[in-house]
């Protein structure tokens, strides 16, 4: 008779032949900049998670590094607003003067940038709008100049998350004529259009004036477009492909590190976090067991990458297993 049972006999025997494990290095941690002075606003559906003006975020800053986290991803929300989203290749914009507060508290800490317009402009979508279509090419110009400026700024990694046609290989080569060919580039790839964003719009004051994200974001339902959507970015330039969200997109995650040998990342989003929060706050699942077994679900599946709200926790919870 065979046995399997004979490799779970003990916690140290089962830890030994374990396949999959998470470490502090996989994890980036997501955070909300914005305009003022001593703010660190809770957000009301993601709680633990706040917006934290440039004196503030610093301090959230001597947690990551004390946790051991080595990047973060970094969201910065404006005080002024239009259809052009101006804020976000502002020079000296909120998320460029953020970059270099926190390059100056801790300069090996990798900053991940989000590029994206949707939190930078009046009406909430993520690139120019003309009659309520939302205009591709002219957008990739906007999305590239804010790209440089992030670059400049200090980030070490650029992310774009617009889900525009074509913008990484402009983005990658505007940032390599301003002489950051050096700079990486982690891709949106497969950004669905999904309900597990809810949370994050009140997070980034990001929620669309009209209509929704379905004529860029992907449709929920197309598995093998969102593999095609990887190659392409793959083609374009990109260093790092990412899937959005996470947990209910698993079987995309695990065709795409079938398919391609870049390194994946994956975002587990606002509403993935949100509901474990919420039913843990009602006693109904324990947090940590539950966090960690989405945490090795997303490994299994092939992410070396994690962004996860539950950074910070996670990386307690996995000294305590050391």
């Amino acid at each position: 008779m065979k046995r399997t049972r004979r490799l779970r006999t003990s916690e140290a025997l089962r830890r030994l032949v374990q396949e999959t494990k998470v470490d502090v290095s996989d994890l980036v941690y997501p955070l909300f900049v914005i305009e003022g002075e001593n703010i660190r606003q809770p957000i009301d559906a993601m709680p633990g998670i706040f917006q934290y003006s440039i004196d503030r975020i610093v301090e959230e800053i001597d947690r990551v590094l004390e946790a051991g986290i080595s990047a973060v991803l970094l969201f910065g929300i404006p005080k002024k607003k239009d259809e052009q989203g101006s804020e976000a290749y502002n020079d000296d914009g909120i998320t460029q003067r953020a970059i270099r507060a926190i390059k100056k508290k801790a300069p090996g800490l990798l900053i991940i940038a989000d590029v994206c317009l949707c939190e930078y402009t009046s009406h909430g979508h993520c690139g120019l709008v003309c009659e309520h279509t939302i205009l591709n090419d002219e957008t990739l110009v906007l999305l590239a100049k804010m790209a440089v400026s992030l670059a400049q700024a200090g980030a070490d990694i650029i992310a774009p998350s617009d889900m525009m046609d074509g913008r990484v290989a402009y983005i990658r080569e505007r940032l390599d004529e301003a002489g950051y060919y050096n700079t990486p580039i982690m891709a949106y790839s497969a950004k669905f259009a999904s309900a597990y964003y809810g949370p994050f719009r009140e997070a980034a004051d990001s929620k669309p004036a009209f209509g929704d994200r379905k004529t860029y974001q992907m449709d929920v339902a197309n598995g093998t477009e969102a593999i095609r959507e990887c190659m392409d970015d793959v083609e374009e330039g990109a260093d790092i492909i990412m899937l959005k969200p996470a947990l209910a997109y698993l079987d995309v995650l695990k065709e795409a590190s079938m398919r391609c040998d870049y390194p994946l990342a994956v975002y587990n989003v606002s509403g993935e976090y949100a509901m474990v929060k919420a039913a843990a706050q009602n006693g109904w699942i324990d947090e940590k067991k539950i966090v960690m077994e989405n945490m090795i679900a997303m490994k299994r599946a092939g992410a070396k990458i994690i962004i996860t709200y539950h950074a910070i926790d996670v990386a307690g919870w996995l000294k305590e297993i050391q």
